[in-house]
């Protein structure tokens, strides 16, 4: 029985190449050998250029959330006055997690689907600064929505200086451009199942030095994710505890695909494949949920159309091998969002956009052939070449 694979248009984990997932099948190799350290150290090398850092990537098996918990607890105290700005779901829970570690949470929270507008961080710091920690998510996959990093790192700066700035990037880096040390970020993470090509399992967390003094005398309890442990490994190219190395296979491989890519390629097509859903989906009636302003290159998301039941119209869509997601929290059942991120082209999303015509069509919604496919192909190809003037 020949088996059709998923159009998986998801915000993570995202489809894989095939030199990739055969990666993935290598024999074992020796953890504390040569081979591993000339691997970890390629990988590394090649995270920093995306991270914009020269600082040391520390590489943890773990999901994302794994990374943040290090990103908290390496850095902080009991008790430590912490400023949680949260566009989302995964903005709250970067914020749980400094709350069950005992830090001092404050939550500056804008209305879901806008961004966190740096003037909103200025009136905040300027009716009260000494905060030890600044939380940020630069690219919230629960709503579609962008932060712009630079400039709220700007104010945070200004009026705070001494807050150590703590940036969830797991859902952005490798698909957007990103200077970690020219914007004055203290630690910033990301995992290897987003723009990265790879399976879940490995998340990287960039450390300033300002953050490692920090962690000298941080007293969040911590052993698995201590920071220092691996930092010592690095220059040896090794880990602490035993690491996955089938993700790290993989990921050796798909970051040797982003080089021959190019970066400045790779930031293009993701806008190019951004642009394409942003305009099939609005040709079709939808409503963007995220403000276009800083609408996300990497997840867009959309309200479920009045009088349009989000189970029904998703069984349309799986039955027609298209996997896109749901709304989370308290979004659930009210929007929907598709994944453009990693592995993706013009052709693959072109499809996707196709597919939703026809689950629309199939639920009795008027819909004119062809009319979100072409505004789509429109919107890509011309993004396509704008960015290519621009480079």
């Amino acid at each position: 029985m020949q088996r059709f694979e998923p159009n998986l248009r998801i915000p993570g984990p995202t489809a894989l190449p095939s030199a990739v997932r055969e990666a993935g099948g290598r024999q074992m190799i020796n953890h504390r050998g040569p081979e591993f350290a000339a691997m970890f150290g390629r990988i590394e090398s090649r995270l920093k250029g995306y991270f914009g850092t020269e600082s040391d990537i520390v590489l943890l098996t773990a999901a994302g959330t794994g990374a943040l918990e290090a990103a908290i607890v390496n850095t902080l105290s009991p008790g430590d006055r912490v400023l949680a700005v949260t566009i989302g779901a995964f903005g709250d829970r970067f914020a749980k997690i400094a709350r069950a570690y005992g830090a001092d949470v404050t939550r500056l929270a804008p209305e879901w689907g806008l961004a966190a507008e740096p003037t909103l961080l200025r009136d905040t710091l300027e009716r009260g600064a000494g905060y030890r920690a600044i939380l940020l998510t630069h690219n919230e996959t629960s709503t579609g929505v962008t932060n712009p990093i630079r400039e709220l790192a700007s104010v945070a700066r200004e009026l705070d200086p001494d807050a150590l700035l703590l940036v969830d990037g797991i859902s952005g880096l490798g698909a957007v451009p990103f200077a970690q040390d020219a914007w004055g970020l203290d630690v910033l993470v990301s995992g290897s199942q987003k723009s990265w090509m790879a399976a879940p399992g490995m998340s990287f967390v960039s450390v300033s030095e300002r953050a490692w003094s920090a962690a000298e005398t941080a007293r969040m309890p911590r052993f698995y994710f201590d920071l220092a442990q691996h930092r010592s490994g690095i220059a040896g190219g090794s880990t602490p505890w035993t690491p996955a190395v089938a993700v790290l296979f993989q990921l050796d491989v798909a970051l040797e695909l982003m080089e021959r890519e190019g970066a400045a390629s790779i930031f293009a097509r993701h806008a190019a494949c951004a642009a394409a859903v942003r305009a099939g989906l609005s040709a079709l009636g939808f409503e963007l949920f995220a403000d276009r302003r800083y609408a996300s290159n990497t997840v867009t998301a959309a309200n479920v159309p009045d009088g349009t039941d989000w189970n029904a119209f998703n069984a349309e869509l799986k039955q027609r091998r298209l996997v896109v997601a749901g709304g989370q929290g308290k979004l659930q059942g009210q929007i929907f969002r598709i994944g453009h991120l990693g592995s993706v082209t013009l052709d693959e999303i072109l499809g996707a956009i196709g597919v939703i015509e026809e689950a629309l069509a199939a639920l009795g919604r008027p819909v004119v052939a062809g009319t979100g496919v072409a505004a789509a192909q429109r919107a890509g190809l011309e993004s396509a070449a704008t960015e290519e003037v621009v480079a």
